[in-house]
């Protein structure tokens, strides 16, 4: 199938969305047609800096309508973007900045301050665009400036579906974040296989509650295909969502599990009418089955399931609404603990240790071949090797599949921690813990949690004589590493486990936490 450029997508909603609003936020909107001009003078603005094709944009921005138009603005010129999740580290930033090279920072006003501390320690980026406010430094420019001027109509610029759109950092259970690289061909089979298997309707009222550099990110286009409008919100906040449902009448928004519970468990939901919603879309962590039945039965038949991941945006199976309503109760069990089935254009197999195919129901990894699969890691041709074998994505999550080819995420090859839908990485809260003077040896596993799904838990041993508290050391992981990095327990022990070959044995400690469940993700 012949595909188009993130560019010539937002062309094509713009075009046709023309005088609807597009995006909305606390009282401002913009229309399709202005979507179009502010990207528009953006991309001139770019171009002129100079900036073209390849090179590399960063965003550290909260959700705001500047954020599209930047996507926008940055794919009409050839280059990439790089998006930041506000919630890491200083230090994770400056990592992700110097080794994508990134030659401009594009930062929210609220980040100002650390960005005039990580500011010195960026090696590449040559150009700061402050949106909303008083930068860093008086020789930021400020977005605004660009957007307000008449300035110069951007050149048209070649682009091939297989030139990379974005660079999203993911990481694993040891060393660095990996750079994904996205191609526009990506992108446009992401789109297309949301609008089928997600079932984005036309003109959807649909509110952004979760971080557009994350799996958020990935619906707007969908979304602004369909004329749709994308309501932000800045934040999650369970009475705030629940309010702007009501007040917009929307018909989609995107939770991870932690937020529906915090929604089931809100003393106002009732106060709320949420009856315009006709899709609710979770995924990014494993959902109770106890709680989705309580969430059909109070929000209705609304819910449809995504798994997938970043290597893969954004989804390898889906489950639709219709699905989730079962009426044997046994059935119902197994249908309401399943990722769903491959999505459009997906294959799916699971294999063993030696790539060999397992029979039905039996545990297996999940390795699949899509179109909106990744182009590989950057500048880590090993890690693209392992990953990409033969056509295959090697996703690492291990998974059982029935007959009828639904598919169950039961444990994951890979180590990482998804709490509240969001990844933390077990060696980086390892590394961290293990800078603080009283530490000796630390090892971090995931524990099961009813509200964030995972907890990050730390087993800690301490020097003899030493002595440190578990506030004392979340503070210091905090301070290190951000707030997502910070263990919600710490157990000081005088031993950690270890394999016979010296290695922490994290099965073992897993085990004690997850035993006498049916997944242990």
């Amino acid at each position: 199938m012949p595909c188009q450029t993130v560019a010539e997508l937002y062309d094509r909603a713009v075009r046709h969305g023309a005088d609807r609003v597009a995006l909305s936020q606390d009282g401002r909107t913009l229309t399709y047609r202005e979507l179009g001009a502010q990207a528009g003078r953006l991309a001139g603005g770019l171009q002129a800096l100079p900036l073209g094709h390849g090179d590399r944009v960063a965003f550290l921005m909260a959700n705001c309508l500047e954020y599209v138009a930047c996507e926008y603005a940055v794919a009409r010129i050839g280059a990439t973007r790089v998006p930041l999740a506000v919630l890491l580290g200083d230090d994770d930033h400056v990592y992700m900045m110097n080794f994508a090279r990134c030659r401009v920072l594009v930062y929210h006003a609220k980040f100002a301050a650390r960005v005039a501390a990580l500011a010195p320690r960026l090696e590449t980026v040559r150009h700061f665009v402050c949106v909303g406010g008083e930068p860093a430094a008086p020789e930021h420019r400020r977005l605004e400036q660009w957007l307000s001027g008449s300035g110069t109509a951007p050149q048209p610029v070649a682009i091939d579906p297989e030139d990379i759109a974005g660079i999203y950092f993911t990481g694993g259970t040891t060393g660095r974040p990996k750079g994904v690289l996205l191609s526009h061909r990506a992108w446009f089979h992401t789109c297309r296989l949301e609008l089928l298997d997600f079932d984005i309707g036309w003109h959807e009222v649909f509110v952004i509650a979760t971080p557009m550099t994350h799996a958020a990110g990935c619906l707007i286009l969908p979304v602004l295909l369909r004329q749709g409008c994308c309501v932000l919100l800045e934040r999650f906040d369970p009475e705030l969502l629940l309010a702007t449902i009501a007040a917009e009448r929307a018909t989609a928004t995107l939770l991870v599990p932690t937020m529906i519970y915090l929604l089931l468990d809100h003393p106002r939901r009732a106060a709320h009418d949420t009856s315009s919603l006709r899709n609710v879309l979770y995924g990014a962590a494993a959902i109770a089955p106890e709680r989705l039945r309580q969430a059909i039965a109070a929000f209705g038949p609304v819910f449809t399931q995504f798994f997938g991941q970043t290597e893969a945006p954004m989804a390898l199976t889906s489950l639709p609404r219709e699905a989730h309503v079962v009426a044997d109760p046994a059935q119902q069990e197994a249908v309401l603990t399943a990722a769903g089935r491959a999505t459009f254009g997906t294959q799916i197999r699971l294999v063993d240790d030696d790539g060999r195919d397992v029979p039905d129901g039996e545990p297996g990894e999940l390795i699949a071949r899509a179109d909106n699969v990744m182009s590989g890691y950057l500048d880590d041709p090993s890690a693209t090797a392992a990953a990409l074998r033969d056509g295959w994505l090697h996703t690492g999550d291990v998974a059982r599949i029935s007959a009828d080819g639904l598919i169950t995420i039961v444990d994951r090859r890979k180590d990482v921690i998804v709490s509240g839908g969001f990844n933390v990485y077990p060696r980086e809260v390892e590394d961290a813990l293990s800078g603080h003077p009283a530490v000796r040896q630390v090892a971090v596993v995931g524990a099961p949690h009813d509200k964030w799904g995972e907890e990050v838990r730390a087993l800690v041993v301490l020097h003899d004589g030493a002595a440190a508290s578990a506030a004392e050391l979340c503070a210091f992981v905090r301070e290190r590493k951000g707030p997502l990095a910070v263990p919600k327990s710490i157990e000081f022990c005088a031993a950690i486990p270890l394999t016979n070959l010296g290695k922490i044995d994290r099965k073992a400690i897993r085990a004690r936490y997850w035993s006498g469940r049916a997944r242990r993700v």
